[in-house]
């Protein structure tokens, strides 16, 4: 039950992500799990095909598309055959959208064709050690030259996705004092690129899921950052990050909707080939209904997260409805891969099984761009509350 409409030239693009994870991911991607990330040289491979770039415009190197379809279209055909593209969603969903809204032309002539192509991998650093949902507590702070020329960074970051790889990183810092009235004022989000003298790259956390998205703490000691790599106004990070959240959270929303369908999938194959008691687990009237339960759960969560899409397309996406999506979505989902891990029994939990790892990866859903009790805020607000 879908509202989204896919056009010939979406289902082309398809077979195309189709193929090449069949081809170029799935025979190396337990390489990646072990490892903790693709090779670099993977995200170049997905530049030369076009699919980092989607949404880049044409002038920079991408193909200047608006829909976040053909970004959808990704996100289903890497869950639907177990794998993932690692941090491909962040680089292009997440961070994409900071880049054409806010970056100068000269900064968009520096960046985007290098981020379209897969040389300059991005990631952005908002949360850190003592500061997870509440961004006014963030500490890292930059302090402007006596000669205005450049920044002085000092802090740190954690959970910070993509953080191993990445080029260049989108630092949220204070530059000034909150005000007594706005606790969110005196924040900036300044470029910062991974070579620079002073920035440190600490070990990979280890998750419980994910295991080819590397995470990593970043650490800024006396960082030299360019003023021209000051994005957008100084001061006006926390209205730059609110903008971007709807999309964000639509992102999550897309994410958890096609692990359900997939982890559906996996235990309709799965009941109809595993044999108990002389027949087919799926002949048993418990797995049945379970499926039958699951089946119109991801039915409603597919309509949930393709209106938000469409209206997104459109720019009638708004914050509160984000958040309901995000939280409807991503709690639904979780209901569904854990019941769809309990009718594979005890292969469910191996890693073998794909199921496993779509139930390791969904947890996360549900806390990062923002936990399900903040939307459950946001929404209670949105209603008057």
């Amino acid at each position: 039950m879908r509202t989204v409409v896919f056009a010939p030239e979406h289902e082309d693009f398809r077979k195309l992500i189709r193929d090449f994870i069949e081809r170029e991911v799935q025979p190396v991607y337990a390489q990646w799990e072990a490892v903790g990330h693709p090779p670099r040289d993977f995200y170049r491979r997905l530049g030369e095909l076009g699919v980092l770039g989607i949404q880049v415009p044409t002038e920079y190197g991408g193909g200047g598309e608006s829909s976040m379809k053909f970004n959808a279209i990704v996100g289903e055909e890497t869950a639907a055959r177990g794998v993932s593209f690692g941090n491909y969603s962040v680089h292009s969903n997440l961070i994409l959208p900071y880049l054409l809204k806010y970056a100068t032309h000269e900064q968009k002539q520096r960046w985007l064709p290098g981020f379209a192509s897969g040389d300059l991998m991005t990631a952005i650093a908002m949360t850190e050690p003592g500061t997870g949902s509440d961004l006014a507590n963030i500490s890292t702070a930059a302090r402007l030259s006596a000669d205005g020329s450049h920044y002085v960074l000092n802090g740190a970051k954690t959970f910070i996705t993509g953080g191993l790889l990445a080029d260049l990183v989108l630092v949220v810092c204070r530059t000034s004092a909150a005000s007594a009235e706005d606790r969110r004022s005196g924040l900036t989000i300044l470029c910062v690129e991974s070579t620079s003298a002073g920035f440190e790259i600490g070990t990979a956390i280890q998750k419980i899921g994910l295991k080819t998205s590397d995470t990593a703490e970043l650490s800024f000691a006396d960082v030299h950052v360019p003023v021209e790599n000051r994005l957008g106004e100084e001061g006006m990070a926390f209205s730059y990050l609110t903008h971007n959240l709807a999309q964000e959270r639509l992102t999550i929303a897309l994410g958890a909707s096609a692990a359900a369908s997939a982890a559906l999938q996996f235990a309709l194959c799965y009941v109809q080939e595993r044999r108990v008691f002389g027949k087919p687990v799926a002949a048993f009237q418990n797995t049945k209904f379970e499926l039958a339960e699951c089946s119109t759960l991801v039915d409603a969560i597919t309509l949930m997260a393709d209106t938000a899409l469409e209206r997104h397309d459109v720019g009638e996406l708004s914050v509160p409805d984000a958040a309901r999506a995000k939280l409807f979505c991503t709690e639904a989902a979780g209901t569904v891969i854990d019941k769809c891990l309990q009718l594979h029994g005890g292969y469910g939990y191996v890693m073998e099984y794909p199921i496993a790892r779509l139930y390791a990866d969904a947890r996360v859903t549900r806390i990062y761009g923002g936990t399900s009790e903040i939307m459950k805020t946001i929404i209670a607000k949105s209603l008057g509350l």
